[in-house]
């Protein structure tokens, strides 16, 4: 299959799956450097700011699924009860639903 021309390889739709091997990143970011495209460079910035935190966090086995899906349950709840009851009721709920999950 031939190479595209028209995205570089740091901007391909793939490099999320590359990246979260962390061993990899300072070559994708290189490759972001020398392709110079002005929102993934900024992005790459960042990352090499703090290069060691990052690499650990794609590289550890822990991840923050479990709270994430709570959290978000929560804001939905929150959503649905928008304008109808006040703190009270939000807290029974947040708790109720809880309790079955």
């Amino acid at each position: 299959m031939p190479a595209r021309s028209d995205r570089s390889a740091a901007a391909d739709g793939a490099a999320g799956d590359r990246l979260a091997r962390g061993q990899e990143l300072p070559a994708w970011i290189a490759a972001v450097r020398t392709d110079d495209l002005p929102g993934l460079g900024s992005f790459a910035a960042g990352l090499v700011h703090d290069l060691d935190a990052v690499t650990r966090g794609l590289t550890s086995h822990w991840n923050s699924g479990l709270i994430e899906g709570r959290v978000n349950h929560i804001k939905m709840l929150k959503r649905q009860m928008f304008g109808r009851a006040g703190l009270p009721l939000l807290r029974k709920r947040v708790l109720l639903t809880a309790i079955r999950r």
